[in-house]
Parts: C-alpha cells; structure tokens; sequence
C-alpha cells in the first residue's frame, strides 16, 4: 500500500509541474529537460564497453559537497565513466557540461520502469547519493541487482520520516542501502536506534573541499599592501542587511581594518556599501592607481574571497539575514573566529556546531555583534579558545572523502 501511495504522489507532482511549467522558470526547467531523456542517454552509453559509475545531487549544493568524491573517484578509477544526474534546474543547468563527467542529466522521475531502464543502459559498479534524496526505485533497483548504492555525506534529523512511528516505508529504503556516511554522531545514533547498522561517521566531505583549497591559497599582493596598520576584519558574502548590522563596527572601530566581499559585486551595491563607510575605504581594482591611506578595502571581484580569509583575525559571514548562512568553512580552516547573523544559520551543521562549541557566534544586532567582538579582544584567551574550536572541527571532519572511496573500493573492481 506505502508503495502505490508512493508511486501515486509521484505521479501527481509530475503532473503538478507539467501543468504549472508554463507559468514558472524552474518548473519549465524540470519539465523540459527530462523530454527524450531515455534517447539522450542511450547516446551516451549505448556500446560504451566501459565501466561506469552513478553519482547523483539533488542540487549545486549537494553537487560541491559531492565534487571531491567525483574527483577522487576519478583518480583512483580513471577509466570508469562518469553518470552524473540532478534533481533540480540549479544544479544541472550549472554543471551540465562538468569536465570529469562523461554524461550529465536530469533525474528522470522515480517510477520502477525508469529504474531499471538507467541500471540496464549505464550498467553502474556503484551508486553514490549525496547527502539527501531518498528515492524508492532508484535504491531498490540497485538492491535488487546487488550493486553497492551508498548515501554520503548525510545528516539525520529526529523530525524526519524515518524516525515516525508511520515511517516504515521510508525505513525500508535505508535499509535497502549498501552503506550510510553520516557527517556526525546524533545521526549514527538515530539510524542505529531505527536498526540501521551499515553506517560510518566520516564527517563532510565540503571540509575536503575547502582544506584543498586553502592549501592552495596564493599570497595577494593588493591586500599585503593594505594590511599595514592593524589586525583585519573580514566581511564575506555580506548583504544590504548584513552591512546595516556591522556599520557600527566598521565606522567606529579605527584600529581594524576591514576588507569586505560582497556577495552581489554590482555597480548599485558597490556604491550602496561605499556610501555607508564613513572611512577611507578604495576598490580592489582600483587600489594601485590610488591606495591612499585607505583602511577598509572593497572587493569589487569575484573568486578570490576563499584566498583572504588566511589574512584575517576574526571573520563575518553574510547571508543568515536573507536567504541563508554562506560558506563559513573557508574561514574556520584558517582559524578565525566566525560571527554571522542569528536568523537562517540552523540548517547549517557545521555553524550549529560552531555556535554550540564557541568558534562562531549568531548575533541579532550591531550591539551583540560589538559586545561579542570586544569580548574577544580583551579576552586573548577567549580569542585563542574559538581559533581552537574552528581548527578542532575542521581538523575532526576531513578524511571523509579518502574514508568513502577505500571503502567503494573494497566493494568494486577496477
């Protein structure tokens, strides 16, 4: 009954897209690019004679938390084929054209029939899932046919279907599942509870990410010319609302020097925040024709703000204000003690444990966020101990990525 109720709810929400798709970007999206999907495929994989392999994301968010598995995948299998697919627009119109995939496509919709459709053409060694989408057919089709589905990088929640009394089905597909890498111990505790045994906590794969980054980290010869008078603050991915909260801070504080990214880099929002800094403050782009005697830079480009964390002394993250919390990884590797705003930051692992371990902290208003800075600075133990706590965490969740392919390639041939 849980599976007719399944396929039915299914069935349902592609309708649903198909009829609204005319009216709506994303649902046109979702729509369009499934047509021909069995034809397009084919001509990737028909008469391939390779060995392939099934990543699949809900989004390009699950996408980078999955990307240094695909890499590593690749370097320890160069000659398995790569099938990567997505849920949603966001992804796919994206990483379309991602370098180290052979294919990449849309999910086609979770019936039995399209299962085993994909399992027969792509014939996978294995299946990665990355982090969350839980559908029926495409997990129990590999079950069926004995091949290795693992989820990686996941989070479980005691809200969560699973975890319900009513339940059950969804159960079942975890335990269809060959393997579970969870990022921390609550989720290794709730599956455990639920009698799901084949679980590993490997912690995030993102942390893999972003240390290869840093590691990388070349030195700027513009911000080695700025930082000349002080310690430095800095403000990355910062919204309108983020920038109300901290003109306080950076108007009042002048033995700081602050170096801002904004997350929109427009002409409208670089003049916005140059209106609001009531100090001498220059361009990125312009500080070698005129550095004067400037003590808050404005990053007016893009790809460079994961590079200038290894320069700061405490660091702001915007987006908890609007939409949601950005990257606070990138700073934590390199120590800094984290605020950012109090708002939309929970769904984030890694700033909840943060928060709860003293490495970060959630403010409300430019008053919290002055009383938490000053407590810092006047306390150089207090500063020391949350430095600890982002080194500490990055420190306890990496590896996950070389812990998910030794275990794959315990379970698959080259």
């Amino acid at each position: 009954m849980a599976l007719i109720l399944y396929n039915f709810a299914v069935g349902c929400f592609r309708l649903v897209l198909w009829l609204v798709a005319p009216f709506h970007r994303k649902a046109a999206h979702m729509v369009r690019g499934r047509k021909r999907w069995k034809s397009r495929l084919a001509e990737d994989f028909n008469g391939l004679n390779k060995k392939a392999v099934w990543f699949h994301c809900a989004s390009l968010g699950e996408f980078e938390q999955g990307r240094p598995l695909i890499e590593l995948y690749h370097q320890s299998f160069p000659d398995h084929k790569i099938l990567l697919t997505f849920y949603s627009p966001s992804g796919y119109e994206v990483r379309k054209a991602y370098p180290l995939a052979h294919a990449v496509h849309y999910l086609p919709w979770d019936t039995a029939k399209n299962a085993k459709y994909i399992y027969q053409l792509v014939q996978p060694v294995a299946v990665f899932i990355i982090k969350y989408e839980f559908w029926y057919h495409l997990i129990h089709e590999g079950y069926k046919r004995s091949i290795p589905v693992v989820v990686c990088s996941s989070i479980f929640r005691n809200k969560q279907i699973f975890f319900r009394r009513y339940g059950g089905f969804f159960r079942t597909m975890l335990k269809q599942l060959d393997h579970i890498f969870v990022q921390d111990v609550q989720s290794f505790k709730l599956l455990k509870e639920i009698g799901i045994s084949a679980v590993t906590v490997s912690g995030d794969t993102r942390v893999d990410r972003v240390l290869a980054i840093t590691r990388e980290a070349a030195s700027d010869d513009i911000v080695e010319q700025f930082i000349k008078k002080g310690e430095v603050f800095i403000i990355g991915s910062s919204w309108p609302q983020d920038i109300e909260v901290l003109t306080e801070l950076i108007n009042g504080e002048a033995d700081l020097q602050f170096i801002i990214a904004p997350h929109e880099v427009n002409e409208a929002q670089i003049s916005r925040l140059e209106y609001s800094i009531k100090r001498p403050a220059v361009r990125y782009t312009r500080f070698d024709r005129d550095p004067g005697e400037a003590e808050v830079l404005i990053v007016d480009t893009i790809g460079i703000l994961s590079h200038l964390y290894r320069y700061g002394k405490y660091a702001y993250i915007g987006g908890a204000f609007g939409k949601g919390l950005h990257n606070i990884l990138e700073a934590a590797t390199f120590g800094l003690p984290l605020f950012f705003g109090d708002r939309k930051y929970r769904k984030f692992a890694e700033a909840e444990a943060l928060v709860a371990t003293g490495g970060a902290f959630a403010i409300s208003n430019s008053n919290e966020l002055y009383q938490a800075y000053q407590n810092l600075k006047q306390n150089p133990s207090k500063w020391d101990d949350a430095n600890q706590a982002c080194l500490q965490y990055i420190k306890q969740n990496t590896g996950a990525t070389d812990s998910i392919i030794q275990y794959m390639k315990s379970r698959i041939s080259s």
